[in-house]
């Protein structure tokens, strides 16, 4: 039997808002709305976490950055973790990436050498990119192109763009790949809809008097909310107003520009290429835009930053929407269980083609950046979310319950509310439990002894336990004997999420 192709498209601050099919909004999103329309459709799937790096760690590593290594942005992932680029070029895959990748623990353009996983001939990091262009025209991207006026006085167009640049690599790529017998492993990875936001004038054009209208998710008052989400917004002031309308042109541009740039690489597949190949489109993250007072992203879990959009588009069609929560960490297990590739132990996720409906995500969040603290420093967060809640614990802060059915804007915090307390306390432990069978490292007795759980206990540190097998590093040896350790078994409890 052949084995499948594999598509994979990623933008970069795209959530669930900022696509047309999910959030009924005039965004001018169609090839992506017709992906959604011949594919499955995942209505609650979540990031790892809402910031880049540890986003893209946990998509392609299949290991949350608390483990793989990347727990903030800038830092590598540990050297014995390998990526989805090694599993599948072991297995006999062509494995190619090309766009921004932002996990070699440099900086955000990257070093502009290619891991030996990828195709180095494809290689397009912002480091490649970077180097196609003068200091005059670096300086103009990252600060020169702010407004209409400056897109048209120094005549931008789409070939200017890294996206542009991107895609014709991709179709290149699909071209060359037409002729070959080796089946195929394509990401197409775009900076945009992210800043600095460039984009040819005539998209800007569109979006100059549109106006994103957040309802009243746009003026929560924080109240009864955890206090760095208060320090949060005084120190980045929202500029959205009681009229709770988001204005930002280029943003909304860019969000169109992407869109085509993706058209332009699905349209390029061949008729036999759509016949066996797998497209899979998401983004790493979102953008408050003004929602709960808040800009950016950060240590907060509300859906704004953390639901992303999720498509799988099989290679004959199958429209189809999923309502069960899935997330990043299960997207290495479902490409590799398509491929017929062994899922090693140290793999969390699951494949969600066969999800069970009853079970919850993690989301996790520890640090922006490595290298400032303008987005608050250290601050651990741990989210679970279900088919109706999501339990929000923020370590050094109050905490967050959220009722998704009947406060889908999340205004209500029912983290103290005794009628659900039952329910929220199971949430606690399932949450406590998926962090002990993940091996989180930051898992401390704090996160069970929350002021609203008045039957609350100290968990402890428990056996130890090696490291789960990933089908490549050496065999874990006991520290005392030197021998290859088994550890202690621990109650298989994966089954439950």
């Amino acid at each position: 039997m052949k084995r499948p192709n594999f598509l994979f498209i990623m933008t970069d601050t795209q959530a669930t808002n900022m696509v047309g099919c999910y959030s009924g909004k005039p965004l001018n999103t169609n090839h992506i709305d017709k992906l959604a329309a011949e594919g499955i459709r995942f209505n609650s799937a979540f990031t790892c976490s809402p910031v880049c790096t540890p986003a893209r760690a946990g998509l392609f590593t299949g290991i949350y950055a608390n483990q793989s290594g990347p727990w903030t942005n800038n830092v590598a992932p540990g050297r014995n973790i390998s990526t989805m680029g090694r599993y599948f070029k072991d297995a006999g895959y062509r494995t190619c990436y090309i766009g921004k990748w932002h996990l070699d623990g440099h900086d955000y353009f990257g070093t502009g050498v290619c891991p030996p996983e990828w195709d180095a001939e494809f290689w397009y990091d912002g480091a490649n990119y970077l180097a196609e262009l003068s200091e005059e025209q670096i300086s103009l991207w990252r600060n020169g192109l702010n407004c209409l006026e400056d897109l048209e006085r120094h005549h931008i167009d789409d070939t200017f763009t890294w996206a542009h640049r991107i895609s014709n690599r991709a179709v290149d790529y699909l071209a060359r790949s037409e002729r070959a017998d080796e089946p195929f492993l394509l990401v197409v990875s775009y900076d945009e809809p992210h800043h600095p936001f460039t984009c040819p004038a005539e998209y800007l054009q569109k979006y100059q008097d549109f106006y994103y209208d957040l309802g009243d998710k746009g003026r929560d008052d924080l109240r009864d909310k955890p206090q760095h989400h208060r320090l949060w917004a005084q120190a980045m002031p929202s500029p959205v107003g009681e009229d709770a309308l988001y204005h930002h042109p280029m943003y909304f541009a860019c969000n169109d520009f992407v869109d085509d740039q993706i058209g332009r690489v699905v349209n390029a597949l061949t008729l036999e290429q759509r016949e066996n190949t797998w497209i899979i489109y998401t983004s790493d993250h979102g953008e408050m835009m003004g929602a709960h007072r808040l800009i950016s992203k950060g240590a907060a879990m509300y859906d704004d930053i953390t639901r992303i959009p999720l498509i799988m588009r099989p290679p004959l069609g199958q429209p189809a929407e999923v309502e069960t929560p899935v997330s990043h960490i299960d997207l290495l297990p479902t490409l590799m269980a398509l491929a017929g590739i062994h899922q090693p132990d140290i793999l969390p996720g699951e494949n969600i083609l066969q999800a069970r409906a009853d079970r919850g995500v993690m989301v996790e969040f520890n640090r922006y950046e490595i290298e400032h603290d303008s987005f608050g420093g250290f601050i651990p967060v741990r989210c679970w979310v279900t088919d109706r809640w999501k339990l929000v614990l923020n370590l050094f802060t109050s905490d967050e319950l959220y009722d998704r059915w009947h406060d889908p804007d999340e205004l209500t915090n029912l983290i103290d509310d005794e009628r659900v307390a039952s329910v929220r306390n199971q949430l606690h432990d399932s949450l406590l439990d998926y962090m002990d069978v993940i091996r989180d490292p930051f898992r401390t007795y704090q996160w069970s002894m929350r002021p609203w759980r008045t039957d609350a206990a100290p968990r402890w540190m428990g056996a130890f336990r090696p490291r789960p097998e990933d089908g490549y590093s050496p065999v874990v040896r006991d520290y005392d004997t030197g021998l290859p350790t088994r550890g202690v078994k621990v109650e298989d409890k994966t089954q439950k999420f």
